[in-house]
């Protein structure tokens, strides 16, 4: 018979209950034990939902109050010193204030670093290790959520990250050193913790281990031997997974390490199938991820079951089935969805669907009674006529999208002039002061703007009385701004529920959900757009708001627009052509929206590409043929203005030190980027390649609530002035400020603005003497 298991659950709930507990504890509105009950309870209906499902063996251990790999850090006891940790056990508001920088209790500080979970929109937080590192059991949580399931009767899998790919992702901090050398601590702590899962009973353990589908040097790929050889607890069985792509030159050494399974993503790296088995073991099961964990559209399962049934007969019980990774990249539950278009609805799966798949697979593969046959075929057939309907749809393919994209010129990608002489004709036309200060588009979202957004869709409010009120917000923004002195200005963006679905809704090619909500980081959800036909753009998209704002204001006021690599990295992106092509199309269709802007008079417009480092694949030697249609999208949509129109660009939460040639190459005359928690360490990276145009490191983490003083932005900036020329640099936050309150951005932005006044003053000073 054929087993069926999970490597992970959405953890936030399908009505988003973890995001909303969380944001009330934390600003005090429930105490710890109301959080604390809504997360059992999250557990048992998400754990009831897979048995439901058919999932035999349970993930346990998925289920995490910010990020998972936190998590491994608070049980291994790696807390930096600033959260002042001393005791035995890591708790939960030390474990908010690594992810936060703050919490209900215990002193505000620096948050941990976050960072991409490798090609995917989740961030993890950081481990930051030192030289004298130790590791010890600090957290009872894994062990707690097994028992919980345990007693639920449920057959648990505990999912643990993988000793070397928690090194791997960290970063090291104070001396240099290798952090592969502290493998040797980690191990015993390791050895504790797979111990006391055997001591409640456990008997399969899921290891991941993801740094096993990238180019590994020599001595990393050693270790794994080594560390897998003594990993092995008696008594105890182990799952060693890797997702997110194949294995390549991986594959044998993940087929020899010591364990009793192994897990391949099936669907990125399906085509070793027939190689992982001729090196797998003939003791060792093979669990494969034939269920895209990543994406939306249903599965084929016809072509699944033919290529799955002479594994079958050749594995088993040593085959095993599952998702190609943790479900956590995907909605929950595609029957809440009352509002989509019938035909889309029915060409997608959100995770309950997936684990419904998967079973309708096993089911088939192990049928012996009519009463199935008969059950499994009519799931087989609606799955059929879903796949004909979606190859078939006119709604998909339009031809005058298509004859567009044949047109595209190499010039079409060009400014008409280089960076050097169009600096020159925007600062005569902007007049801006040295230090220039601005933001990075959006300011707080609050109630009454959410409140309004909410009465318009539903139609209590009119078209004309929500605009209304949203001149109004942006008259109250731009009045904030002038006061506080900041040189560069933006509207706000309090028409937009989301910097990608708001174009998404005004772009043919799009579908949304109304509850497909994923997890971004801790209490942050995104709803990513669907992108099922060719795109195109029918009628400008922000061109009113800005001329709005651009007529309230005699400073300059920036047009917000989200790039077209962005658009497709948080979309859930169409699978039945390349990806290429799809960016393509956004990107002419943006063109004409900044070419609109430019002639309503808006001198400054940014373009976001805060996703175009998670896009690239996991492998550098597959980078440069993303990296080339990815820059080249961006330099459609922006090149088609004249010099004097400055261009800036915005990235968060990257490492760009290999990649500079790329960014260089997009040939923004602004970039702004993350800095804040990383201490400027990024702008190392723009020095050494001599990066030739502007930049505006962040000096605010928007990501936590602490406000920094004017002595930290000044600091900040101080660092930065190392590396770039004063000439060169802009001061701002590190992102949009939509999460944010009025009260902390407020005291923040005048603090910005009286450093970079400083700033200059004493730079002057400098000059004169």
């Amino acid at each position: 018979m054929t087993t069926i298991h999970n490597l992970g659950f959405p953890r936030i709930g399908a009505q988003r209950e973890l995001k909303k507990a969380l944001e009330s504890y934390w600003k005090g509105e429930i105490e710890q034990p109301t959080l604390l009950t809504v997360g059992h309870e999250l557990r048992q209906r998400h754990w009831q939902q897979q048995a439901d499902a058919g999932i035999e063996w349970l993930p346990v251990g998925d289920f995490s109050w910010y990020d998972q790999v936190l998590d491994l850090s608070a049980l291994l006891g790696v807390v930096p010193d600033r959260f002042k940790h001393n005791e035995a056990q890591v708790s939960l508001d030390t474990y908010f204030r690594m992810a936060r920088g703050r919490a209900p209790s215990g002193q505000p500080t620096t948050a941990c670093e976050m960072t991409k979970w490798f090609d995917t929109n989740y961030h993890y937080l950081v481990p930051e290790f030192s030289a004298q590192q130790d590791f010890s059991l600090s957290s009872d949580k894994l062990f707690n959520e097994v028992d919980e399931a345990i007693q639920l009767g449920h057959k648990t899998k505990p999912i643990l990250l993988g000793p070397l790919s928690y090194l791997w992702l960290g970063k090291t901090k104070g001396s240099d050193f290798n952090k592969l050398d502290l493998i040797e601590k980690l191990l015993p702590t390791y050895g504790e913790i797979l111990n006391r899962l055997k001591s409640q009973g456990v008997e399969w353990v899921q290891i991941d281990e993801p740094i096993l589908a990238l180019e590994l040097p020599i001595e990393w790929q050693q270790a794994f031997e080594s560390v897998y050889t003594r990993l092995p607890v008696k008594g105890l069985k182990t799952m060693l997974a890797v997702y997110f792509g194949p294995l390549k030159e991986n594959l044998k050494l993940a087929c020899s390490l010591p364990g009793d399974a192994l897990h391949i993503d099936a669907v990125r790296g399906g085509d070793e199938i027939d190689t992982v088995l001729s090196w797998l073991p003939v003791y060792k099961t093979l669990s494969l991820g034939i269920i895209d964990g990543r994406n939306i559209w249903r599965s084929d399962l016809d072509a699944l079951l033919e290529r799955l049934q002479p594994l079958q007969q050749r594995l088993g019980d040593r085959l095993w089935l599952a998702p190609s990774c943790s479900l956590l990249h995907v909605p929950v539950d595609l029957n809440q969805e009352q509002q989509l278009d019938n035909d889309v609805r029915s060409w997608l799966a959100f995770a309950v669907q997936k684990l419904n798949e998967l079973n309708t697979v096993k089911q088939s593969l192990d049928s012996t009674d009519q009463s199935n046959d008969q059950s499994n075929e009519q799931a087989l057939r609606i799955s059929r006529e879903a796949l004909d309907s979606r190859r078939t749809s006119t709604r998909i393919h339009k031809p005058d999208v298509k004859q567009r994209c044949n047109e595209v010129t190499a010039a079409m990608a060009e400014r008409a002039s280089p960076f050097e002489a169009r600096i020159q004709k925007q600062q005569a036309r902007l007049k801006l002061p040295l230090l220039p200060t601005t933001t990075i588009g959006s300011f707080p979202q609050t109630q009454a703007i959410r409140l309004a957004r909410k009465q318009y869709k539903s139609g209590q409010l009119s078209e004309t009385a929500y605009q209304a009120l949203m001149r109004k917000e942006i008259d109250e923004v731009i009045d904030k701004q002038e006061k506080i002195g900041i040189d560069v200005l933006v509207h706000g963006e309090p028409e937009r529920n989301d910097m990608v679905e708001y174009f998404g809704e005004q772009l043919e090619g799009f579908a949304f959900s109304q509850l497909g909500w994923v997890q971004s980081y801790g209490s942050r959800c995104v709803k990513p757009p669907i992108i099922y036909g060719d795109v195109s753009r029918t009628k400008p998209m922000t061109v009113g708001w800005s001329r709005y704002a651009q007529s309230k204001t005699e400073k300059p006021m920036k047009g917000m627009l989200t790039g077209p690599v962005t658009i497709l990295n948080w979309s859930f992106v169409r699978d039945d052509q390349p990806r290429a092509t799809t960016c393509q199309q956004i990107a002419l269709a943006l063109r004409d929206e900044v070419c609109d802007l430019e002639q309503a008079g808006i001198a400054i417009i940014q373009i976001d590409e805060a996703a175009l480092r998670e896009g690239l694949p996991l492998r550098t030697r597959e980078w440069e043929k993303y990296l080339e249609w990815s820059v080249n999208a961006f330099k459609i949509t922006a090149a088609g203005v004249k010099d004097e129109t400055q261009i800036h660009t915005h990235m968060c939460y990257s490492e760009f030190n290999d990649i500079m040639p790329a960014i260089a190459a997009m040939d923004a005359d602004v970039i702004t980027i993350e800095t804040s928690r990383s201490d400027m360490e990024l702008l190392e990276a723009f020095e050494a390649f001599s990066y030739p145009n502007d930049i505006g490191p962040g000096v605010y983490d928007i990501h936590s609530p602490n406000v920094p003083a004017v002595e930290s932005i000044t600091s900040l900036m101080n660092k930065a002035l190392v590396h770039i020329p004063v000439e060169r640099l802009w001061i701002n936050p590190d992102c949009g400020l939509k999460t944010r309150g009025w009260p902390e951005v407020n005291t923040a932005l005048v603090n910005m603005v009286c450093a970079a006044v400083f700033l200059r003053s004493r730079y002057k000073r400098s000059r004169a003497s």
